[in-house]
């Protein structure tokens, strides 16, 4: 599928000329896929999770965020993919758009996909996930190691993931992180720095 008709359903909820976020133009993709998490403080506050896969980001937002702990199972809410050029993003999206709120990179990097058949021989990233379940190690500042997302059926009917740490014993790091204290991989700013300084003096 071209990356126009990927980026469609992302395009149609955004009005480029009130926010900054990327229209989606052309990106050059690096030798590894890329992957990063952004703490979204809109209507409610949550993280969105992404996978570069091919030319977009498949994207999923993470309630409680991304946990380091094998004993945490977070849900993850597929979501519209978007721009490879959208790891970038930091900034405030203006009230009244979709996802209004502010933006920060809390974590990004490459991942090494690892799905496999029951042979154990590789299967195509994409594949596995349409599949309903795909695993990958995360080279991040912050995300390192093996993780697994997995499709279920929703007790609303519609599907949704959970995105686990795999291995086990003690997690690494303090489990989930907390959003408000979180500082931006990029800028080492929180929300809270982000939102000040758009919003001018």
């Amino acid at each position: 599928m071209a990356t126009e008709d990927r980026l469609r359903k992302y395009r149609g909820k955004r009005d480029f000329e009130r926010t900054r976020e990327p229209s989606g133009r052309a990106a050059a993709a690096g030798d590894a896929p890329r992957f990063v998490v952004q703490i979204h403080d809109a209507r409610r506050m949550h993280f969105d999770f992404r996978l570069q896969v091919d030319d977009v980001l498949k994207s999923w937002s993470v309630p409680k965020g991304p946990s380091t702990d094998p004993g945490d199972k977070q849900l993850a809410v597929p979501t519209e993919d978007h721009p490879l050029e959208y790891e970038e993003f930091e900034g405030v999206i203006p009230k009244g758009e979709y996802g209004g709120g502010t933006v920060i990179v809390w974590d990004h990097g490459t991942y090494e996909p690892l799905s496999h058949d029951r042979r154990g021989h590789p299967v195509d990233f994409e594949e596995s996930l349409e599949r309903g379940h795909a695993t990958f190690r995360l080279h991040g500042s912050k995300l390192r190691g093996e993780y697994a997302l997995t499709r279920f059926r929703g007790s609303d009917g519609d599907d949704a993931w959970l995105l686990v740490k795999k291995g086990s014993g003690h997690p690494e790091g303090h489990g989930t992180p907390d959003p408000r204290r979180a500082r931006s991989v990029r800028t080492g700013r929180t929300l809270a720095q982000v939102a000040a300084d758009e919003s001018g003096p």
